[in-house]
């Protein structure tokens, strides 16, 4: 079967994005994985169905799985891209309304500017002797005054400490404005050149802290990212902003 795909990316996370409207996919975690994989591959920090929606009022539903084929929580760049690819396929809306594994999402789309409505978060806990906050997917923060030559090696043994779901690994260094972060994500067993929940999670450890106000300015290798919130713990009115564009398509042989 010939399966068409699209390639996005929102700050260097990037994604195959599959239309899934009209015709059910059901790929199986050997093939998913084989797809991400970057040399073999095409590939991608993780894979997304575009499926019609399960709630009358919605534009659309998101499933995302990582790297490894396994579905997971959450991603914030990866709902950013699925947005900008809803528009691409020719919806149009004011502010695209969808659903996730984590609950319901709402997002805007200004030419490549994407602002993602993200789900609100209880309050920041010290744990492994950091920071946990969950933003839709499970984020270890660390707050540092500059990042670990070797990140993997630093962040690594860390994820391994939550168990076997694990969790993202964050580092959390500050700049003369805002804040610069590197994300180590479960499911992808590497570093990602953005993480969207990660970039959210670190947010909020600052304001809790006391490091700054919303809102927040991230850093990420691939590029900068917003985050705008209310409130110290709960956290909520999540707004999650900035780039995402298509990469290109094709036709994977499945």
């Amino acid at each position: 079967m010939n399966l068409r795909f699209y390639k996005y990316q929102g700050a260097g996370n990037d994604f195959i994005l599959l239309d899934c409207r009209e015709h059910r996919v059901n790929l199986s975690k050997e093939q998913i994985s084989k797809m991400c994989e970057r040399k073999f591959g095409i590939g991608a920090d993780g894979l997304i169905y575009l499926e019609p929606p399960r709630k009358r009022e919605d534009h659309f539903y998101m499933v995302y799985f990582n790297a490894d084929g396994s579905e997971s929580t959450m991603c914030g760049n990866g709902g950013r891209c699925i947005a900008k690819f809803a528009e691409d396929l020719g919806m149009v809306a004011d502010k695209f309304y969808f659903h996730a594994i984590d609950g319901p999402h709402w997002a805007k789309v200004q030419a490549d500017q994407v602002a993602l409505g993200m789900s609100d978060a209880k309050a920041v806990e010290a744990r492994n002797g950091a920071f946990f906050v969950d933003t839709g997917s499970p984020h270890h923060i660390e707050l540092v005054e500059q990042h670990a030559d070797d990140f993997i090696k630093f962040a690594r043994p860390i994820r391994l400490a939550y168990g076997d779901k694990g969790a993202n690994v964050n580092s959390l260094a500050p700049l003369t404005k805002g804040f610069s972060i590197r994300t180590y994500e479960r499911g992808v067993e590497d570093e990602t050149l953005a993480c969207g929940t990660g970039a959210v999670a670190a947010a909020m450890v600052a304001v809790d802290q006391g490091l700054t106000n919303s809102p927040v300015r991230i850093s990420a290798l691939g590029g900068e990212l917003l985050v705008r919130f209310n409130g110290k713990g709960p956290f909520t009115e999540v707004i999650l902003e900035g780039p995402a564009s298509r990469s290109f398509e094709g036709v994977w042989e499945v």
